[in-house]
């Protein structure tokens, strides 16, 4: 059974639900680790003093903030940790709105949350009245020492959690330098690609999308391990934008 990673409470009104978070990802990215070519022998990073230029030990490290040049505030944990009053323990819910309003680009990482001990009535209380009001959750906590904007959701018999990043974070779309077409598309041709659009059209089934990138990663790990050297793979056609869009809707259609 997978271990929470955070137990605190959620609280709205004068309700509180003790809780756990649970991760609800897990990296599937194929790590690779640095090593000297010549001998094929494991990179180490250590950490040296620039000053005094030697090796420093773990415990005489402490994080500091630049506020000019060469110029540092250091802060103790407890010193940060005074910035939260709630103690990192307690999500609270400020307004609930509805999950359309939400761009997903707010969104960040997703994690299950499950009850504690003496708290499942509330958490059913809860998970009930966002599946009856078809709400969201806004609210906030401190996790890994920075303040979390969140949304809760009802998922299917559970509650979900998101991490989502605040306004100032998000980079406006306004502000790209986007080159705009010579001309606005015909009437033809945005019925021909809402038709196209519709031959590719299906019910969204997340185990359909394999990540192949990392399985022919691992295949050609796998070949150089048995001693055999990969196939050097074709070039691929470059794509480029094609010159009468009708003609490639056309030609899509009919394949």
């Amino acid at each position: 059974m997978p271990r929470s990673i955070w137990n605190g409470t959620i609280t709205f009104g004068q309700v509180n639900v003790p809780i756990k978070l649970y991760s609800a990802t897990e990296s599937k990215t194929v790590h690779f680790h640095e090593l000297h070519a010549k001998d094929k022998a494991r990179i180490e990073h250590r950490r040296f003093c620039s000053k005094e230029n030697k090796e420093v030990p773990y415990d005489e490290v402490v994080k500091g903030y630049e506020v000019s040049g060469g110029k540092y505030v250091v802060l103790e944990k407890e010193e940060v940790a005074a910035a939260d009053p709630s103690g990192g323990k307690l999500v609270e819910l400020e307004h609930f709105v509805h999950a359309s309003e939400i761009d997903p680009v707010f969104y960040d990482r997703t994690y299950y949350v499950g009850a504690q001990e003496g708290g499942e009535d509330g958490y059913r209380l809860l998970l009930e009245a966002l599946k009856k009001s078809e709400r969201v959750g806004i609210g906030r906590f401190v996790f890994h020492n920075k303040e979390q904007l969140v949304a809760l959701r009802a998922l299917d018999d559970q509650l979900g959690l998101h991490t989502m990043r605040f306004a100032g974070e998000v980079v406006s779309g306004r502000d790209l330098e986007i080159q705009k077409p010579s001309k606005q598309p015909a009437k033809r041709e945005v019925e021909m690609a809402g038709r196209l659009v519709g031959t590719l059209e299906a019910a969204f089934d997340p185990t359909k999308y394999k990540d192949t990138y990392r399985a022919r990663v691992q295949k050609l790990i796998k070949q150089k391990a048995a001693g055999r050297e990969p196939e050097p793979p074709e070039e691929p056609e470059k794509a480029e934008a094609p010159d009468d869009l009708m003609a490639a809707l056309e030609a899509s259609l009919d394949g």
